[in-house]
């Protein structure tokens, strides 16, 4: 009998797969099974789920019967959130944030409202173009919020940029992937890594909004150039315009525009930009409708807001937020502030730029941990008592790359005992029988890659060469395992490579550091793999 079947045959005991958890426990209270069954004998469910692997399949009934055990029933679909299976009846309303969320895969990891929703501007903000080559910034945000946050909270990206310009920022920077995107000034929102549009939110912007005649308007004032073509989009109309003239220009279309009956409003930032907009849109207004979309209980605990420039104001002006200004961040949003915000405590100018002022506002509002894992250069002297599976893979791949580039705190003269001690190391986290099912499909023993990575010591030193992990989920399969999945990426002078990684990790030995690798399947990301099918990669 296969794993599915397991499904409409209540009484099978599946205790091998964790615990001494029975199957028929579920089944004996859930009408969930009786409508599945009927489902199957009239061979209606989807296909897909017949098509996951074994591990999948494990893993996905045994995070079912757990959400069970603890009393999770309003939960207990969300890691059907893959699967196009029917949806049940939500208690917190059809059209609710949290079930749109689910559906885009990107809340499956939630059983309470998030602990921190971070909402943050990309260029200049999270992203450094200008002080950070490296993006060492960046990176050390990624590595504190896979380690701590991405388990219990909500990453939200508010930019300017248009589909088309983000997804070309992914290509260069070490992004990591958003719950939710807002784009285009707020006139579009997307959910998940797949980024399903809120179609609701743009039929809510359409009132009074006519792009034919903002464009008809906006030929008449010769001190407008349109951005480029990309850079439009059915509710966004964006030019460049001289500061010194912004202001007239302001005035002037405005009144216009209103004359001719639309709502609209118009965003002037970076000093040379102006974006005419429906009235409805906006960076604040778009964040405004996410909370309210989130349904009463079920919103996050707090809010981070951060930002830049000028088209980031509104942000600030979201009732109940904390805000950062990073310590870059132009003059135009700190009169703003000025002017606003001046004795709201909730809202600061951060000393450092970029990422790092927005990890001094986590610390400065003590929204949870704001020391990132890529500032701790010995962990094992470190009083860090951080021992969750997302910690674990991001410690792991920490020391992965500072290997490879001969960042080990040891002198090079004793490189010989280092490879002694990573040897060590690894025994220590790597179970003996542990399998590795690399990118090419090739299954290695993970003690066989030991001999290998010796090797590599130093061998980027000097060179580009950054790792950093995305997506880092995990499930308790048992009192003593988890499952682990999360994306893996590498930035070198070769280009970026990329590959999801599954792990099993298990307690049940006795480590420092309370974790062993048991077994890991990796797959390479669509265009992203390696040329070289023995291409090293934990």
């Amino acid at each position: 009998m296969n794993n599915l079947d397991r499904l409409t045959d209540p009484v099978q005991d599946i205790s091998t797969w964790g615990d001494n958890i029975r199957f028929d426990n579920f089944c004996t209270h859930s009408k969930f099974l009786k409508r599945e069954r009927k489902r199957r004998r009239r061979r209606t469910l989807n296909p897909e789920i017949r098509a996951i692997g074994f591990w999948n399949r494990s893993i996905f009934y045994l995070n079912l019967l757990n959400k069970w055990e603890l009393g999770m029933t309003s939960h207990l679909w969300l890691d059907l959130s893959n699967y196009t299976l029917p949806v049940p009846f939500w208690p917190w309303g059809a059209n609710s944030l949290v079930l749109v969320l689910l559906q885009s895969g990107g809340m499956d990891r939630f059983d309470s409202p998030a602990r921190l929703m971070l909402v943050s501007d990309l260029d200049l903000t999270m992203v450094d173009h200008q002080c950070d080559e490296d993006n060492i910034s960046q990176l050390k945000f990624n590595a504190l919020w896979e380690s701590n946050y991405r388990q219990d909270s909500l990453l939200v990206f508010s930019t300017g940029r248009t589909p088309a310009v983000y997804k070309r920022l992914k290509k260069d920077k070490p992004m990591l992937t958003p719950d939710i995107t807002i784009m285009s000034v707020g006139t579009e929102i997307a959910y998940g890594e797949s980024m399903i549009p809120d179609n609701d939110w743009e039929q809510f912007l359409n009132q009074n909004w006519d792009k034919s005649i903002v464009t008809e308007e906006t030929d008449k004032f010769p001190e407008l150039t349109y951005q480029s073509e990309a850079d439009q989009r059915q509710y966004k109309v964006s030019f460049f315009v001289d500061k010194d003239k912004a202001n007239g220009v302001i005035k002037a279309l405005s009144e216009r525009l209103k004359n001719r009956g639309l709502d609209i409003k118009i965003v002037f930032s970076g000093g040379e930009a102006l974006d005419v907009l429906p009235k409805r849109g906006g960076k604040g207004e778009a964040l405004a409708y996410l909370l309210k979309k989130f349904g009463h209980g079920k919103q996050p605990c707090n809010t981070l807001v951060c930002g830049d420039s000028g088209n980031d104001a509104e942000l600030f002006g979201v009732p109940d937020v904390f805000g950062v200004m990073v310590g870059n961040a132009m003059e135009e949003l700190l009169q703003w502030r000025e002017e606003n915000a001046k004795n709201n405590p909730n809202i600061i100018h951060a000393t450092e730029r970029c990422a790092a002022g927005i990890i001094q506002a986590i610390g400065h509002f003590k929204l949870g941990p704001n020391l990132s894992p890529r500032d701790v250069l010995d962990f094992s002297k470190s009083s860090l008592e951080i021992t969750n599976p997302g910690h674990e893979i991001v410690k792991f791949y920490l020391f992965y790359e500072r290997w490879r580039r001969a960042e080990i705190a040891e002198p090079e003269r004793h490189i010989e005992n280092l490879k002694e001690i990573f040897i060590s190391l690894l025994l220590t986290y790597i179970y003996p029988s542990g399998v590795l099912v690399s990118p090419s499909g090739q299954e290695h023993l993970l003690h066989d890659y030991l001999d290998q990575m010796t090797k590599f010591y130093g061998d980027k030193k000097g060179k580009q060469f950054r790792v950093w992990v995305d997506r880092v989920t995990s499930t308790q399969i048992g009192s003593d395992t988890w499952s682990v999945k999360f994306d893996k990426w590498e930035l070198s002078d070769d280009g970026p490579k990329g590959c999801t990684s599954k792990v099993l990790l298990s307690s049940k030995v006795s480590t420092s550091d309370g974790f062993v690798w048991m077994h890991m399947h990796q797959t390479w990301l669509t265009g992203l793999g390696a040329t070289d099918q023995t291409y090293l990669l934990f």
